[in-house]
C-alpha cells in the first residue's frame, strides 16, 4: 500500500490541493474530498495498481507532457520507481505551482515550509520580509497556466529530480499598507515563463516532492 496525502482548504477559501503524491499512481483517480487545512497531515491508505495493470511507457510519455530532451530522464525515473506516473505527476505539479505562488503572495511561511526545501524557503522568506518591511502587500492572481511540461529529469543515487517549464498568465498588483496601488494592474495579466525543479528521496518514507529550485526560463 502507498500513502497518499489529501489536502484541502487554504486561508479561508476552497482551492484544489495536492490530493495525491506527485508522480504516485494509486489506481484511484476520482475527485478528492476537500478537507480542512488542519487535517492536512492525515492520510488515506489506498491499494495501488500493480505494474502489470498499467499502460506501457510509450503511453506514459505521450500527450505532450514531456519535452523531447526530457524523455530519457523520465524513462530513467520510471525504471527507478515503477509507480511514477507522468500524467498524475503533472497534475500535482500544476497544483503545487499554484499553491507555492499563492502562499508566497500571502506571505504564508508555514505553507511554504511544507512545500519547499530549505534553500528555496530561505529565498522566499527573505523576499517576504523585505516586502513586509516596506509595508507592501501583494494582490496577485494566477489567471491561468498556459502550459506545463517536463523538460528534464534525473535520478542521482536515491535522489530524483524533475524540472518543469511553466508558462502562465499572472495579474500582479502591489499595494501599500493603506490599500493604495503602488505597482501593477489586475486587468493586465503578465506572461511568465519559469523552470521549477521538484526533488524527492525515492527511499524516504515521506511521499512528498518539494520545490528545490526556481529559475526564469530562457
Amino acid at each position: 500500500m502507498y500513502v497518499i496525502v489529501i489536502l484541502a482548504l487554504i486561508a479561508g477559501f476552497l482551492a484544489l490541493r495536492l490530493y495525491s503524491v506527485l508522480g504516485k499512481r494509486t489506481g484511484h483517480e476520482q475527485e478528492p474530498a476537500l478537507r480542512p487545512a488542519e487535517e492536512r497531515a492525515k492520510v488515506a491508505v489506498l491499494q495501488p495498481r500493480t505494474v502489470t495493470d498499467m499502460p506501457g511507457d510509450s503511453i506514459r510519455l505521450s500527450d505532450g507532457f514531456i519535452a523531447p530532451g526530457g524523455e530519457a530522464g523520465v524513462r530513467a525515473l520510471i525504471a527507478a520507481d515503477r509507480n511514477f506516473d507522468v500524467p498524475q505527476f503533472m497534475e500535482g505539479a500544476k497544483n503545487a505551482y499554484r499553491m507555492v505562488l499563492e502562499a508566497f503572495w500571502r506571505g504564508d511561511r508555514q505553507e511554504l515550509e511544507w512545500l519547499c526545501d530549505a534553500d528555496v524557503l530561505a529565498s522566499f522568506e527573505e523576499a517576504i520580509a523585505a516586502r513586509e518591511a516596506a509595508g507592501h502587500v501583494l494582490d496577485n492572481r494566477l489567471v491561468r497556466i498556459e502550459k506545463a511540461q517536463i523538460v528534464d529529469a534525473s535520478v542521482n543515487g536515491r535522489i530524483a529530480e524533475v524540472s518543469l517549464r511553466f508558462e502562465a498568465d499572472i495579474a500582479a498588483v502591489t499595494r501599500d499598507k493603506d490599500g493604495n496601488v503602488v505597482a501593477g494592474s489586475l486587468t493586465d495579466a503578465v506572461s511568465t515563463n519559469d523552470i521549477w525543479t521538484f526533488t524527492r528521496d525515492l527511499r524516504s518514507t515521506d511521499p512528498n516532492w518539494k520545490l528545490s529550485e526556481t529559475d526564469e526560463a530562457a
